[in-house]
């Protein structure tokens, strides 16, 4: 047993009071006259056993008075942690969840204003010199400050829902970074603890926090919600047909039936349809419309559902192109199947080159640069292109067979390829094609069972490497790559084995040249994710952008204006935002006025399953390091859990019931009969 003022013990010396009065009775006998005693001497006896065993019980009972006052003076208790120093003071820190979650209804209000009201009622039974710091999702800068409990009060009567959503190890990590000096560490949290925030992974806590869950109660709703999106088509050209997949999913016990969607781009609606979704599964259905105009597009697809509404909309963006920079960079006059495929469709926009005659400034210009018959590539060449593509860009490359091996080997070491082994003459049919590969994934409506492969006559043998960046495209009987694709820092490279040349193979007149040249150049164009989410996603990213020093890019949207801090990386520019966004919509990144892109955030979908953890759950998180303090009743208090029983309140009983036994054993003891 401990004390939490030992200073008062000293006051025990005050039990010589009542023994000294009994020591030294000081009472007055008078004298009566009677005129026969010889009765009395039997009684006196008697008398005198009964009035010292009375003496003995009030004095035992003034002693133990005296002895429970002062032991109520000094607060003893009896702790469960040896790490409490009660008279070091304490650091209260207190998270109050303000997710969107917390918006939920039971009848005490809603759960934030529940939390709230919890988190005042706790940090009351505090002392008045305990020091108290507010967490919430927004990990707000002011809040980090060490306050009395006025001001606590003050800031969690302005915590209001904020779009970010946060893990219960996150909460826990910020609660840890509380620096609290030589006090004793009390961390609390204050949420419905949904499943998505309490996470499954055990958590990983401070042995010297003292950790406590306190739970506000919600019914669990069933929510459907507009979950995700994303393109199918591989370019967004002016005019011609979109397709869009969304998935919504229902989280609900029962199945969901004719939930309407629509979908609107710029303010005009493109699509209206309903679905049906089962119980806790998500389905995807396929939005195709057409007819949009070159430019930024700001979609919104949405459904309808109550009484969850934040999760309703989802906002995204996507570009349409007015077209796509291709340079051709050719030794061979003669060869036209590059320019022949290009300008078949206008929305290519091709530049052809002599291999004499390399405008190397210019490209930056080009989205894709293809090399096809080179007859002496330099290394000036080969160092213009690794450039060109470590900032983003994309290179084909069809070799010239009759070329000098030596110097197109150069070549390739210089961008960081693999050089020529040797040459075959043989004629065999690519044997392997890899059609999980973005560049086919959606160009065979049905996979025949036997393909009809490119036929080649002459080839090139690249030495063997084991390397991470190369993937295989399609691939020679000997297994030697037939045309490959190799990373170069944010750029691509695609080398082939054969030329264009119809002599050394069929391949330019093959239908699968077609959508492979075609898919090349589309993924050589930098696509933006259709949408970021807030709290989540604070790193964006651009096309590589010239900033002049002084210069800086605005994210604008109707209420809010962002300065983002940017940072430079081979082949775009980091746009870093910080936890700036609030609130969902879309933002145009600006440069001296001038639109750059256009981005779309939105709410945190982890937010939308309405389903919660268990104290048992919760207590298999945390381990014996938690207390789980479960009030389903709005009136009751929350009790101050700092891992220790106090006793002075029950002192103060004590003290109370032997002053009663006191004045009892005075007044009716004589009464008693033995």
């Amino acid at each position: 047993m401990n004390f939490l003022y030992p200073g008062f013990l000293f006051l025990l010396l005050a039990v010589a009071i009542p023994i000294l009065i009994h020591l030294f009775n000081f009472r007055k006998f008078k004298q009566v006259y009677f005129s026969n005693v010889q009765f009395l001497k039997a009684a006196k006896d008697e008398q005198a056993a009964m009035s010292k065993l009375r003496d003995m019980l009030i004095l035992i009972s003034r002693i133990l008075v005296i002895v429970f006052l002062v032991l109520a003076f000094a607060q003893p208790y009896f702790s469960t942690d040896t790490d409490i120093n009660p008279e070091a003071g304490n650091l209260v820190n207190i998270y109050i969840d303000n997710s969107y979650s917390m918006e939920a209804i039971n009848k005490e209000g809603s759960l934030l204003d529940e939390a709230k009201r919890r988190a005042k009622e706790l940090a009351k039974q505090f002392a008045v010199n305990d020091r108290f710091q507010l967490t919430t999702n927004d990990f707000e800068g002011r809040h980090q400050r060490l306050v009395s409990y006025e001001e606590l009060v003050r800031l969690v009567d302005e915590v209001k829902i904020s779009p970010i959503q946060r893990s219960l190890q996150q909460v826990i990590n910020r609660q840890h970074t509380a620096d609290g000096g030589s006090r004793n560490v009390f961390s609390y949290i204050v949420s419905d603890f949904q499943k998505a925030f309490s996470g499954k992974i055990p958590l990983v806590t401070d042995k010297d926090h003292h950790l406590s869950f306190i739970r506000v109660f919600a019914n669990t709703l069933p929510n459907i919600v507009a979950d995700s999106i994303w393109s199918l088509s591989p370019a967004h050209r002016p005019g011609e047909e979109e397709k869009f997949v969304v998935q919504v999913h229902n989280y609900g016990a029962e199945a969901a039936k004719g939930i309407a969607i629509k979908l609107t781009v710029n303010n005009q609606q493109r699509v209206a349809a309903r679905v049906d979704v089962p119980a806790g599964k998500s389905i995807k259905d396929t939005l195709s419309f057409g007819g949009l105009s070159p430019g930024w597009q700001k979609a919104v697809f949405t459904i309808k559902d109550y009484p969850i509404v934040f999760d309703d909309e989802l906002k995204f963006t996507f570009n349409v192109a007015i077209g796509l920079n291709v340079l051709q960079i050719s030794g061979d006059p003669e060869e036209k199947y590059i320019s022949s495929l290009f300008k078949a469709d206008p929305y290519f926009k091709l530049t052809a080159m002599a291999e004499s005659a390399i405008a190397y400034s210019r490209f930056s210009d080009y989205d894709l640069i293809v090399l096809s018959g080179l007859k002496n590539p330099s290394s000036g060449l080969a160092q213009q292109l690794k450039s060109y593509v470590q900032n983003g860009g994309s290179i084909v490359i069809f070799p010239d067979l009759n070329a000098d091996i030596s110097i197109f080997s150069s070549f390739l070491q210089g961008l960081s390829l693999p050089s020529v082994s040797s040459s075959g003459k043989d004629t065999v049919n690519v044997s392997r094609i890899d059609l999980k590969s973005n560049l086919f994934n959606d160009v065979f409506e049905e996979v025949p069972s036997k393909l009809d492969l490119p036929r080649i006559n002459r080839y090139f043998n690249y030495v063997k490497r084991n390397t991470s960046t190369r993937k295989d495209i399609m691939e020679l009987p000997s297994g030697q790559p037939f045309f490959s694709r190799y990373q170069l820092g944010a750029g691509q490279l695609y080398l082939s084995a054969t030329s264009l040349n119809k002599e050394d193979s069929n391949l330019p007149q093959h239908p699968i040249f077609v959508p492979l040249l075609y898919k090349i150049a589309f993924n050589s164009v930098h696509q933006q994710p259709p949408y970021y989410t807030i709290g989540k996603n604070n790193l964006l990213s651009t096309s590589q952008l010239s900033i002049t020093p002084g210069q800086s890019l605005r994210l604008i949207s109707k209420n809010q204006e962002v300065i983002p801090e940017i940072r430079q990386a081979p082949g775009k520019t980091l746009i870093y935002i910080a936890d700036q966004i609030k609130a969902s919509g879309f933002y145009e990144l600006l440069k001296a006025g001038s639109l750059i892109t256009t981005y779309a955030f939105n709410e945190n979908r982890a937010e939308s399953d309405m389903h919660y953890s268990d104290d048992k759950e919760l207590k298999q998180l945390a381990g014996k390091n938690l207390t789980v303090i479960n009030s389903r009743s709005g009136t009751a208090t929350v009790a101050v859990e700092n891992n220790r029983t106090e006793l002075w309140k029950l002192c103060l009983v004590l003290c109370a019931v032997f002053l009663a036994v006191e004045a009892l054993l005075i007044r009716f003891f004589n009464k008693l009969k033995i």
